[in-house]
């Protein structure tokens, strides 16, 4: 049996990178809880004890910047500069300006176009993607990769293992085979865990409670056998970490946030835009697209490009490919998928709800994948659509 290894990773909401996603998805739903409309385009970047927060919004909200910074960093955990992070004594800045005038006539006219009429907020190219393989329609190596670095830090904040700290990483590799043009998962191969720890804690102790809490908690025994590779901590120690150890800035994990690799990515970030911008809201309607075949039957595995011009509502181009596994062709499920989802931005806003903030609606997708959460009614995008053929 011809077998392929494949691998995904994903990092816990400690990181430096994912701290900043957090933050900035944090201001947007400050933002839209106020105003529906807002128009916000905000990125975050960490160092040290600096904090800097630029971007540009156009809002009737009241928002307090450094207040939003401050709870999120201290919900995440970072207390102490010994942690990584002193979320009540860091220094905060921020640089916010107004939408630019010309994109803001251009996109909405300035609040006054229908849905139906609002132009993309850029230009780009995003991609959706499902495949059969798990049952929420995600690959295995990218799920898993996920629940792991969820699972890290349920562990800490549950204090079932007190001495891990915010920062860390996860790395899955599974062994798959293809049938046809399907992918189906065999084994997981290896798994790689490192993550911060208290610098009391030995390699030995750390080995074996993630051992007992985390790998056996997460990973379906049926791809777990005896030659199965587990790596903690490749440095050994692991104590400094956090934004005193890294850089970190918002938009640097797409692969994380998306597909581990798989299917295809535009280059687009998601964190801290309104749905206006394409590069969210057009990867959700696609994965919502892609999913929605696979759902149905009508291919084992799909993947949907859409893409945009700024200030034009229609995309540009809408793309199907089934890998080989559709039950008709790839001409026939591209008609399906253009008969049922409407890709104009404006209409995604409404059809998936996109303009409702606030409940950390947006800031739980910046960590952990904006897609493949089926239990949380927030991630719309995650909604299966029936397909009405002709």
């Amino acid at each position: 049996m011809d077998s392929f290894l494949f691998t995904s990773e994903s990092v816990t909401e400690g990181h430096p990178d994912k701290l900043c996603d957090q933050i900035s998805d944090a201001i947007l739903d400050a933002c839209l809880e106020q105003d529906p409309d807002s128009k916000v385009d905000c990125e975050t970047c960490v160092k040290s004890n600096l904090l800097t927060i630029i971007g540009e919004i156009t809002t009737k909200a009241n928002v307090d910047y450094e207040t939003i910074v401050r709870a999120t960093c201290r919900k995440i955990g970072y207390l102490s500069d010994e942690i990584g992070l002193d979320a009540d004594a860091c220094k905060v800045l921020v640089n916010i300006h107004q939408q630019s005038p010309e994109i803001a006539e251009t996109v909405h006219g300035n609040l006054t176009k229908k849905p139906e009429e609002i132009g993309a907020g850029d230009q780009g190219l995003m991609f959706g993607y499902a495949t059969d393989e798990t049952p929420e329609l995600m690959p295995l190596s990218h799920l898993l990769a996920n629940k792991l670095a969820a699972r890290l830090a349920e562990l800490r904040k549950t204090g079932v293992c007190p001495w891990l700290r915010p920062d860390g990483k996860t790395e899955v590799v599974v062994e798959y085979k293809k049938e046809g043009g399907a992918v189906v998962p065999i084994r997981v191969h290896t798994i790689l865990i490192s993550t911060q720890h208290d610098e009391s804690v030995t390699n030995d102790r750390l080995e074996k409670e993630l051992k007992e809490h985390l790998i056996s908690a997460v990973v379906p025994a049926e791809y777990l056998d005896g030659e199965t590779i587990l790596r903690f901590n490749p440095l050994r120690r692991f104590v400094i970490g956090g934004p005193r150890e890294s850089a970190g800035m918002t938009g640097r994990k797409i692969i994380v946030d998306t597909y581990g690799g798989w299917g295809g990515h535009g280059g687009g970030a998601f964190s801290g835009k309104d749905p206006s911008k394409v590069h969210r809201s057009g990867a959700y309607v696609a994965r919502q697209a892609a999913k929605s075949v696979v759902a149905a039957g009508v291919a084992r595995r799909c993947l949907v490009q859409v893409s945009y011009a700024i200030g034009i509502a229609e995309p540009l181009s809408v793309f199907v490919d089934s890998y080989g596994t559709g039950k008709v062709g790839d001409r026939e499920i591209m008609k399906m998928v253009r008969d049922n989802f409407d890709f104009r931005p404006g209409m995604i806003a409404v059809d998936l709800d996109l303009k409702r903030g606030g409940c950390f609606r947006y800031e739980k997708t910046a960590v952990y994948g904006h897609f493949g959460r089926d239990d949380d009614p927030d991630f719309t995008w995650e909604l299966v659509k029936p397909l009405k053929v002709e």
